[in-house]
């Protein structure tokens, strides 16, 4: 088992980002995960910096942690030609620390070049086009494809890794698992659903299964809450909803009506480890061996001296 922390692109700028790498480093956590967005989820999150550069800083001030994307969609905002050659770049600086997650993206990343956002079939037809790009691209050499979505012409990326990036790829569905288990390295999810590893394995996926819980610590459960409340909130509408709505605006009128009580219905909140060690141990049981914790408190430092002083000593023994 190893276990995560989720840098929350959408939550703090650059600077704050690579400090709460490197205390995750030294609070014993095995890797970081980063949201690649261009917009929070939320105005009153008020960040998105890219994420590129902010893994690459990490990558420069850290030692031993491992580095992820949580996830990124090569397909509208980016091509996946460009894709291919940051993962690349990233996998050397970071001496082979980094794993590139990714998925079909979000319309509130995506609309922001002016080609649309797709319907779910054709983001997926367009993932695996892109995938085969990348997997391409990493053979080394000029490269060409023509597919229906996506094109490469005469492409080498000069910059290869010894050992190349393990792609994990996000899946919410059966599907998109056997697409993980076919064009990817690993599988990456939200929630603790068999279905998705059942499908996984039996279209012969066997690498590594990366799931990503939500929590919130403080020192009252009020007051994680509140803080839940507060950045949080816009999760409660689903992934049908969250990947369809265009900007923080639409988000926020998705969510009025969500109340305190249903985030903490939906999540470990307050001090109690035995809460917070339950929800993690879910993940386990189904059959993620990389658990990523998502803290939705309001207290950085203190969530990573509670995993170091009470999480990871339980999780380890």
């Amino acid at each position: 088992m190893q276990y995560g922390y989720k840098l929350s692109a959408e939550g703090f700028g650059p600077q704050e980002l690579i400090r709460q790498a490197q205390l995750a480093e030294a609070s014993g956590f095995d890797f970081v995960e980063m949201s690649d967005h261009y917009h929070p989820w939320l105005d009153s999150q008020g960040h998105s910096p890219f994420a590129w550069t902010v893994l690459g800083a990490i990558a420069a001030r850290t030692d031993s942690i491992g580095l992820a994307t949580g996830v990124t969609c090569p397909t509208v905002r980016y091509h996946p030609a460009i894709i291919a050659q940051a993962a690349a770049t990233l996998a050397i600086v970071s001496d082979g620390r980094f794993t590139l997650g990714v998925g079909s993206g979000e319309r509130l990343n995506e609309h922001v070049v002016g080609r649309g956002f797709p319907a779910v079939a054709e983001r997926q037809a367009m993932l695996r086009e892109a995938l085969e790009i990348i997997r391409l691209l990493w053979q080394g050499g000029y490269q060409s494809y023509q597919g229906v979505y996506l094109d490469l012409e005469d492409a080498r990326v000069f910059d290869l890794p010894e050992t190349l990036p393990l792609i994990a790829v996000a899946a919410g569905g059966p599907d998109a698992a056997e697409l993980a288990a076919e064009l990817g390295d690993g599988l990456f999810g939200t929630e603790p659903k068999a279905e998705l590893f059942e499908a996984y394995a039996a279209a012969g996926g066997s690498g590594p299964k990366y799931g990503e819980v939500g929590l919130a610590w403080a020192e009252s459960e009020e007051e994680a809450v509140q803080a839940a409340f507060e950045t949080s909130r816009w999760s409660l509408t689903g992934w049908k909803v969250m990947s369809e709505l265009p900007n923080p605006a639409n988000f926020e009128a998705s969510a009025q009506l969500a109340r305190p009580e249903d985030v903490a219905a939906s999540m470990p909140c307050g001090p109690d480890a035995a809460k917070h060690l339950e929800a993690i141990r879910e993940y386990e049981q189904v059959g993620y061996d990389h658990v990523v914790l998502a803290n939705n408190g309001p207290d950085v430092d203190g969530f990573m001296d509670f995993f170091a002083r009470e999480l990871k000593p339980a999780l380890t023994s």
